[in-house]
């Protein structure tokens, strides 16, 4: 792509969004108001304007006749259109997707879930990820014509051959570069800023069938050097335990998967627990945060454990100078990688800052911004 080229599409893209915030804030507002909030010339405005009206964003919704003094010809005024899908985050799970959509006032106007065999590729999921954004979109009488941000998450063991096949596939759909992360990280991304939560340091651990975590540090949803940030799961806890699928002995998930709890009897629980404990514990010593969320099947079913992990946690960081986390279950439910993703794709949020990651390149389209990863 020329750069020259990338850098008018990128400035066309922010005063676009700029456009929409106003409107979001403001609500219906005539075009010099909005110049005035957006600080964009009457020409610029002009043109931002007329593409988002043609793609089905902004509509005139009414005109300031009620509002003016004197005579005049009225001015139109402009709206967010309710029914424009603006925003898609997407959770590729082992065996399902799951969907949450955004209109342009950040709002989920839908959600909804899609099952695909185990054993499908990745191309076939994002297919079938794709097929469910357009069923929802005519469930709830949407459009796709103002997309203004995809992201996805995909199942951490496959992130090398997935990651590329979901980007390429969502953007060639959509027409828009795409994040994609690791759906667990989204998973704690909803969790941290859940209801506006106060959380800007926050751990999140997912036990289900694998183990793994996300942390939010200063705000900021961390990847670490390698976007390996939050592996709970490969923390040894008994060097001559079971093997680990990561090679080691004793690791975390080794014991605290759901299918290394089968059978387990509130002894085995309570080490478990503990185990669990020590380790977010120690995490806790490290990072200092104000949350601390257990996520995934193995709370769900297991409902004694949370209490006996957060007794754990509070020995482990007994002695600390700071004030103890909050150690709380997961509230998002079914749909937190989802939820997560959108919230990545939206781009708005705090927690977002400063948000890195891996550049693909989606060539089926003209590119105006990076798909990070």
């Amino acid at each position: 792509m020329n750069d020259d080229i990338g850098v008018l599409a990128l400035t066309r893209r922010t005063h676009e969004k700029r456009v929409l915030a106003a409107l979001r804030v403001r609500g219906a507002s005539s075009r010099a108001q909005l110049a005035e909030s957006t600080r964009l010339s009457r020409t610029t405005l002009s043109v931002i304007v007329a593409d988002l009206i043609a793609r089905g964003a902004v509509v005139v919704a009414d005109t300031d006749a009620s509002q003016r003094r004197g005579s005049g010809r009225p001015a139109a005024l402009l709206a967010l259109d309710p029914g424009s899908a603006q925003f898609l985050g997407f959770d590729f799970g082992h065996r399902r997707v799951a969907i949450a959509i955004a209109g342009a006032s950040h709002e989920v106007v839908a959600q909804g879930e899609a099952e695909y065999d185990e054993r499908s590729g990745w191309r076939e999921r994002a297919e079938t990820a794709v097929d469910l954004a357009w069923s929802m979109g005519a469930e709830h009488r949407l459009h796709f014509g103002a997309i203004q941000g995809v992201a996805a998450g995909v199942t951490g063991r496959s992130r090398d051959t997935a990651e590329p096949v979901v980007a390429g596939e969502l953007a060639a759909a959509f027409g828009i570069d795409v994040i994609v992360d690791n759906n667990v990280r989204f998973a704690g991304l909803a969790e941290a800023s859940e209801r506006g939560s106060r959380f800007s340091n926050a751990i999140y651990l997912h036990l289900s069938d694998g183990v793994g975590g996300a942390m939010v540090v200063g705000g900021r949803l961390y990847q670490g050097a390698d976007r390996f940030a939050g592996e709970f799961g490969h923390v040894v806890v008994d060097p001559d335990g079971a093997l680990c699928r990561c090679g080691k002995r004793g690791c975390l998930e080794t014991i605290s998967r759901i299918g290394a709890l089968e059978g387990a009897s509130p002894a085995d629980l309570d080490e478990v627990a503990r185990d669990v404990g020590r380790v977010l514990g120690a995490a806790a010593m490290v990072l200092n945060p104000d949350l601390i969320v257990i996520g995934g099947r193995v709370p769900t079913e297991h409902p004694g454990l949370l209490a006996r992990i957060e007794v754990a946690v509070e020995e482990s960081t007994a002695g600390s100078a700071g004030s103890r986390p909050e150690v709380r279950a997961a509230v998002c439910g079914p749909f937190a990688g989802a939820l997560g993703s959108l919230i990545a794709a939206i781009h708005e949020s705090p927690l977002l800052a400063g948000y890195d990651g891996t550049v693909f390149e989606t060539a089926q389209y003209p590119s105006i911004g990076k798909a990070t990863g």
